[in-house]
């Protein structure tokens, strides 16, 4: 009984040579499935070519685009759209979905957090580009994924998952991208939970960066989402000899979660606002307290100066100074002027 995983070394067989030269032999990782079922992968080039046109098959091919040989594939042995390898290749291509003659080019944002940083709210983005064709589905990234690895790994141990279908592959990376942004969304979460006893409990001096911190990831997210909420939109209502109406309710779902996605960004964009308002009008407020306070030592010590400057003065006669309780005298004299210019304060809502 033969196994429904094959592994084609490049170098065991040299009919096998790529047609391409490369100094490091790189070829991209590939899974073909044919219509019995049967699993190959790391196809050598020719039999790639072959599959490319193999109608009762299921092929994927997942290209680094930091390898100029596996990108001169894209046009060699793909023959794809000039523009459409541009957008592969330029990491500031806006998310997108194009439609070609014979295959969709379809563009992702993906995110993931920065663990190369200090900042518990860095993350990083990467393009995650997409050809998706009635039997093939090319996917192009710089360096690894761990999207398009966590489907590959799923893929080699269960062919079903390329043998349902282009479409249902895709279906399957763009999913596993868009779940990337839901860890996100829950330290966003944990954060924001953690707001209330920082700034109105412990009214905690660090809170105001991390709430500039974490707004501009808040808004970075969204400027990234916007695009691509409409290109779900496309994907599940748009007609296409690619999508059937049965793969279009698989793509509704992920533009569902989008819609969620977006929506609790919203929410916390208005949290955060709400919450750095709060912060600068507790800081007005413990100002304003500071200001009463100081204004009360100063009104109290008002009569004091005044008083004691003037009996301090150096004259041969002053009153009550032969007095035997002057001292007394002057004393509730000036505490009983600063009970009365708090007293006129208060009347006018000074303090």
């Amino acid at each position: 009984m033969s196994d429904p995983i094959r592994t084609n070394d490049p170098q065991s067989n040299d009919r096998h040579a790529p047609a391409i030269p490369s100094p490091d032999m790189r070829l991209p990782r590939t899974v073909f499935v044919n219509a019995a079922g049967v699993l190959s992968r790391d196809l050598p080039l020719k039999e790639l070519i072959e599959c490319r046109t193999h109608v009762d098959g299921r092929l994927w091919v997942d290209i680094d685009t930091t390898s100029r040989q596996q990108v001169a594939m894209l046009d060699k042995v793909f023959n794809f759209h000039p523009l459409a390898i541009e957008d592969v290749l330029n990491p500031n291509s806006r998310p997108k979905v194009e439609p070609y003659d014979g295959y969709l080019f379809i563009a992702l944002r993906v995110v993931r957090f920065c663990d190369d940083t200090s900042d518990p709210y860095d993350f990083e983005t990467a393009n995650l580009c997409f050809f998706l064709g009635p039997n093939f589905l090319v996917t192009a990234h710089a360096g690894s994924s761990p999207h398009v690895d966590s489907v590959m790994d799923l893929a080699l141990r269960n062919p079903d998952v390329v043998g349902r279908g282009a479409a249902r592959l895709a279906h399957h990376l763009m999913d596993a991208a868009v779940d990337a942004f839901f860890p996100i969304i829950d330290r966003v979460d944990d954060f924001i939970d953690s707001l209330e006893e920082r700034v109105f409990a412990a009214f905690d001096e660090e809170a105001l960066r991390d709430i500039f911190a974490v707004k501009r990831m808040v808004l970075s997210l969204r400027r990234y989402l916007a695009p691509q909420r409409e290109i779900f939109n496309v994907l599940t209502n748009r007609p296409s000899p690619l999508l059937s109406v049965d793969i279009q309710l698989y793509y509704r779902d992920i533009y569902d979660h989008m819609l969620r996605i977006n929506d609790s960004l919203d929410t916390y964009r208005d949290l955060l606002s709400s919450t750095m308002e709060s912060y600068l009008s507790q800081v007005s407020n413990r100002l304003n307290l500071v200001s009463k306070g100081l204004a009360l030592v100063a009104t109290l010590s008002v009569p004091f100066v005044v008083v004691s400057g003037m009996w301090g003065m150096n004259f041969g006669r002053i009153p009550l100074s032969d007095h035997p309780y002057g001292f007394e005298i002057m004393l509730v004299a000036q505490l009983a002027l600063g009970a009365l210019l708090i007293g006129i304060l208060k009347s006018r809502k000074w303090l």
